[in-house]
């Protein structure tokens, strides 16, 4: 074999290789949100850098409404549900409310916005689902 075509074995190689831990790692499973039993309403809390994201789930029936309160502008925040046509716009308001369009298991996804003085921030948002 040539360098040219030893060089292309392996970067196709390396390639698959790397395709292979992907579909087997990746990304974690977003942390689902528990809802106590008689309250509608929990306080997430974390810490991100910028441009990164967590990812929580909630379950939620047809016609319910997610409410979602935050301290900060540093985050921006969407509910998106897997199984439909159902995604909001990311959304940095400090209190949204969303109808939600059909009962199953709700992501949502918050994300520290990129700064140039705050490379990490921490949030506190209260989610509820009535």
């Amino acid at each position: 074999m040539t360098i040219n075509k030893l060089f292309i074995a392996a970067v196709l190689i390396a390639a698959t290789a790397a395709l292979a831990t992907a579909q087997r790692g990746g990304k974690a499973e977003p942390k689902r949100i528990e809802f106590v039993p008689r309250r509608s309403s929990v306080t997430l809390t974390g810490t991100l850098a910028n441009g990164r994201e967590r990812e929580y789930v909630f379950a939620a029936r047809k016609g319910q409404i997610a409410k979602i309160k935050m301290n900060t502008r540093l985050f921006d925040y969407r509910i998106f549900l897997p199984d439909a046509d159902f995604d909001t716009e990311f959304d940095s308001s400090p209190t949204s409310a969303v109808e939600l369009p059909e009962t199953g298991d709700y992501l949502l996804f918050i994300r520290k916005k990129m700064t140039s003085t705050n490379r990490s921030a921490k949030f506190n948002i209260l989610v509820s689902v009535q």
